[in-house]
């Protein structure tokens, strides 16, 4: 059996323009201080890391992860949910997207998808440079605003876009694949692939793309009544990463999974910081470890009332709590016999 890695902690709600948030050496040493072995890097934030660098050279690769091993962090993954988030925009949402873009492709859809495929592009190539093996992304949407049918939707439409979406994401994944890097894609609302059966629909267009996985994260499932630990024995083959993140869904006779339009704080559904929700960790480490799921335990900290900076403190030693270390031998092998093929088949009556 194989061990899950961690704590380790997503920087990207973390990092800001005060100390010590706003330079890598800065965050990484407090990244380490409050208890995490790793961080998954925000790699869109250049107060933090230079993507087009680090796409480009090894030896700017050498140097980041030389100040975190010196600070006494890992870097786990790279990350590029905004980004990829704009792999495949509606158009409803282009005004609204277009501020995780460059400004120099602001009102242009095209010219920011060519943008957005790049960066992503960059992203692998960088993570080959860091000798990582996995990537963090979101895969964008063009059916979410449809997800609910009504009017009923017309035949054809969302295979169209399960096709076209296929068709933009193939030669990123196939970048992957040159470069050894997994794509882990979070499922999430919001984004096409945000639950089991959209990632199927999409991997059967990808004829099962061997780059094409999942980034786990059983918050996004709470709040979807979707069985959190089922999906692991469905689909742990491909779940190549893991977003450590708390989630409660308390439904009422006002509202539920759709939330009324409220503010986090006063939805049915909100996520929390670490052992404040609902998930149940401890059979979710459990079920990733029975499946010998070797990646890093990452915590993402969202909650609409607790201070991030507790939340950081309190999820690396929830992490730690909730570790498996991986036992060497069976709870029995006391009682061992200590037979051999001729005892077996006596035991068996097979020598009559």
């Amino acid at each position: 059996m194989k061990a899950i890695k961690g704590p380790a902690l997503f920087l990207a709600q973390f990092a800001g323009d005060e100390a010590p948030f706003n330079s890598w050496d800065a965050i990484t040493k407090w990244a380490a201080d409050c208890g995490y072995a790793g961080v998954q890097v925000p790699s869109w934030d250049g107060r933090l890391f230079d993507l087009a660098k680090a796409a480009e050279s090894k030896d700017y690769c050498d140097e980041i992860k030389g100040k975190a091993a010196d600070n006494g962090v890992e870097v786990t993954e790279l990350s590029t949910h905004l980004q990829g988030q704009l792999v495949a925009v509606h158009p409803a949402y282009d005004a609204a997207f277009d501020g995780f873009a460059d400004p120099s492709v602001h009102g242009n859809p095209k010219a920011r998808q060519e943008w957005a495929v790049d960066q992503v592009k960059k992203a692998i190539s960088a993570s080959r440079n860091m000798g990582i093996g996995a990537h963090a992304t979101f895969s964008g949407a063009l059916a979410w605003p449809y997800v609910y049918p009504w009017p009923q939707r017309p035949a054809g439409l969302i295979e169209a876009a399960f096709d076209e979406l296929a068709a933009r994401w193939r030669p990123i994944l196939d970048h992957a694949e040159e470069n050894g890097v997994d794509v882990c894609y979070e499922i999430h609302p919001g984004e096409d692939l945000h639950d089991g059966i959209t990632f199927e629909m999409f991997l059967e267009r990808l004829d099962g793309h061997a780059r094409c996985n999942m980034l786990y994260d059983p918050s996004h499932y709470v709040l979807q009544a979707l069985d959190y630990l089922d999906n692991i024995d469905i689909y742990h083959e491909r779940i190549r990463m893991f977003h450590v993140k708390d989630a409660e869904l308390n439904s009422t006779g006002r509202q539920g999974v759709y939330g009324g339009y409220q503010s986090w704080v006063n939805r049915a559904g909100r996520f929390r910081s670490l052992g404040d929700g609902q998930v149940d960790f401890g059979a979710v480490f459990s079920k990733l470890t029975q499946y010998d799921f070797d990646g890093w335990a990452v915590v993402e900290w969202e909650c609409a009332m607790k201070h991030p900076e507790d939340g950081a403190r309190e999820g690396a030693e929830f992490v730690r709590a909730h570790m498996i270390r991986i036992t060497e031998h069976a709870f029995d092998d006391f009682a061992g016999a200590g037979t051999d093929d001729a005892a077996n088949r006596k035991m068996l009556g097979l020598d009559r």
